[in-house]
């Protein structure tokens, strides 16, 4: 991942609700506020259990929060798809054939 990731919609959504960086930490379960500050300048990604509670909260899919780090989860999950196809093409018929993770190879695309 990278260290440079924008879009992040975390800050718009606990203004628009008038919470307080503390407000919100403490409804997804920290007891301080700070840590909601770096989730917001994306210097820190939430856990996972953090991300669905701020989806819980302002009622938001985790992807639409976090575009930049959802973004650059994407491109890297196509740059492992294509090497995945490409390991799949040189291992040929050496390998037992899955005509379901086949197809999947074949169609899925990512962006």
């Amino acid at each position: 991942m990278t260290k440079e990731v924008v879009g992040n919609y975390i800050r718009a959504h606990r203004r628009r609700l008038n919470l307080s960086q503390l407000e919100l930490g403490r409804l997804v379960g920290y007891n301080y506020g700070s840590v909601v500050g770096r989730h917001e300048r994306s210097s820190a990604a939430p856990p996972l259990l953090v991300a669905l509670a701020y989806e819980i909260v302002f009622d938001v899919p985790v992807a639409e929060l976090f575009t930049g780090f959802h973004a650059t989860v994407m491109q890297a999950v196509a740059r492992n798809l294509e090497e995945l196809k490409a390991l799949e093409k040189a291992n040929g018929e050496s390998r037992k054939s899955n005509p379901a993770k086949n197809r999947w190879l074949l169609e899925k695309r990512f962006g």
